[in-house]
């Protein structure tokens, strides 16, 4: 069997497996509304879901829309997002973005990921997740730093760039399941192969992983400076 035939296998039954361990996996972001989810996948970079779900309540009463989020003083952005890091940027892109869908996009979140990037604040990693979860449309792979440790380890990319890893992951997953793997592998990656101590002898990929039992990549212990959005 060629590699690549081999590969694409052998990502179907991670695929399956992963389906089995996470029945229930979802998207951890607490939303009401596309511009909402839209703004809580901004201020997730470079910080935990379970953050952002503090933050985002009075956030979201304040500035429940674009057009009020668009309106705000960037200060009070900036006070509210604050514990999630890098606050400055992050209410910048978001209030910039905002405006740009107000006056653009009639205060209404485009549904092409071609319109999305076009937002400030916004690559293809919260372009995906904003068309997966609040329009149902599969355009990619969301890539975050969990789908890239793992599927490193797990011998489906040798990529580190994550466009790179999204071509090559949209060719092996069906396209209905594009989102599916992700968020579970993003469990997987919280609850089991951590990216300092991965704890191969109790996970049920084990023997689909090259990686097992090596220790950590090299790759996977150097953290990045910036995390895609």
């Amino acid at each position: 069997m060629p590699r690549s035939s081999k590969r694409k296998q052998k990502a179907l039954e991670l695929l399956s497996r992963l389906e089995q361990l996470y029945p229930d996996a979802t998207c951890s972001l607490n939303y009401e509304t596309p511009v909402q989810l839209l703004v809580a996948t901004i201020l997730s970079a470079q910080c935990t879901d379970e953050r952002v779900n503090l933050v985002t309540p009075a956030l979201f009463a304040q500035f429940p829309n674009a057009a009020l989020m668009a309106g705000a003083e960037r200060e009070e952005i900036e006070t509210l997002v604050r514990s999630t890091g890098f606050y400055r940027n992050k209410a910048k892109h978001i209030q910039q973005a905002c405006h740009k869908i107000v006056t653009d996009f009639g205060g209404e979140v485009p549904q092409q990921m071609e319109l999305l990037l076009t937002l400030p604040g916004v690559a293809r990693k919260t372009a995906n997740v904003v068309l997966a979860h609040a329009f149902g449309i599969n355009a990619g792979v969301t890539v975050d730093t969990h789908v890239k440790r793992l599927t490193n380890r797990l011998g489906l990319t040798k990529h580190q760039e994550p466009v790179k890893i999204e071509r090559d992951l949209m060719g092996l997953i069906p396209q209905a399941d594009w989102e599916n793997w992700s968020i579970r592998l993003i469990y997987h990656g919280r609850a089991v192969c951590m990216a300092r101590k991965p704890s191969c002898d109790s996970c049920t990929l084990v023997d689909l992983c090259p990686s097992a039992g090596q220790g950590v990549p090299q790759h996977s212990k150097k953290s990045s400076k910036r995390k895609q959005n």
